[in-house]
């Protein structure tokens, strides 16, 4: 399986990684977004297909309450040894200091028993502390091993460049920005972020790459599904029904494209995503189940043509008030 390389480090991942927040589902938090659980074979059977499929590496985060300790235990449930899998964190800077981070990069690495955290991110430019406060201390855990690279989550072009600066003064690289991306989403290559990122060696990891299902088509194929979309998410991801509404050219040239290449609609939209901007994005696709990995993951498995992806780009513009 194809690999991308992590600036500055010998760090190497695939295309499309697997977000392990669901992994908490069932749990109060989650429960009030109206999230069903996601059960400890079903964990194990996650893990199990995502490295069948050929992924290597799966993003969780101290705020996802328990999602840590699950991920070691089905990771340990499948034989996955410390040394084949790469695991990215996140600390939550809310209402804290830098000097939190070396506070809790003990409990992170007791909840993960074990497994190395090789990409340790902030998970938002929300810290008491400066940007340049948080990347020195950060630093300061790579050089005590604590973990083996530094990223960052929702940071702006600004934020972005001054953590990787931040980082060059103490001999490391800035190696990642979490941000929201898709087809549905490209706010990054309007804000700068991107460019900046390309420019730096910055790899950028998409969360939300299918915009909440929205480019899985399921909506589209079955509109009876946006009913039970419960409250909360309707909160938190508002107007399912006019996405559905505004995306249905775009997905008529999805859905094609997908039979074309005989695969799934959710397929195409996540193989434009790691190919747009070669070896610059990366995604994390969630999953709360086992066939939504598979197919998942299957999006590494062929490569859409130069026309296909400039399709789907000349579609999308206009979604995202783009020229």
């Amino acid at each position: 399986m194809k690999k991308v390389k992590l600036k500055g480090t010998k760090i190497e991942i695939t295309p499309i990684g697997i977000g392990v927040m669901q992994f908490s589902w069932g749990q109060r938090m989650f429960k009030m977004m109206g999230s069903g659980d996601v059960n400890e074979d079903t964990r194990n059977g996650i893990i199990k297909a995502a490295f069948a499929g050929g992924v290597n590496w799966f993003d969780t985060a101290e705020a996802y309450s328990s999602s840590e300790k699950y991920l070691a235990s089905a990771l340990k449930a499948n034989g996955i040894k410390d040394k084949d899998v790469i695991i990215a964190d996140k600390w939550m800077p809310m209402a804290r200091t830098a000097t939190h981070l070396k506070k809790s990069i003990e409990k992170r690495l007791t909840a993960l028993d074990g497994f190395t955290i090789d990409i340790h991110q902030i998970h938002a430019p929300i810290s008491f502390s400066s940007i340049k406060a948080q990347m020195n201390t950060m630093a300061d855990l790579v050089e005590s091993e604590k973990i083996r690279s530094i990223g960052v989550s929702n940071f702006s072009k600004n934020q972005m460049i001054k953590a990787h600066e931040a980082l060059e003064e103490r001999g490391l690289q800035l190696v990642s920005n979490q941000v929201k991306y898709s087809l549905l989403h490209r706010r990054i290559e309007k804000n700068g972020v991107l460019d900046a990122a390309k420019e730096l060696g910055i790899k950028i990891i998409s969360y939300s790459p299918l915009h909440q299902g929205v480019l899985t088509g399921c909506y589209h194929n079955n509109p009876d599904l946006k009913k039970n979309v419960s409250f909360m998410k309707r909160k938190m991801y508002p107007n399912v029904e006019k996405q559905v509404r505004r995306t249905e050219t775009l997905m008529q040239a999805i859905k094609e494209i997908a039979t074309k290449h005989n695969v799934k609609a959710s397929q195409v939209s996540l193989n434009w995503l790691i190919n747009y901007s070669k070896d610059t994005v990366v995604a994390i696709p969630g999953a709360s189940k086992i066939n939504h990995v598979v197919e998942n993951v299957s999006a590494m498995t062929f490569e859409l043509t130069k026309n296909e992806i400039a399709e789907l780009d000349e579609l999308s513009r206009p979604l995202n008030r783009m020229k």
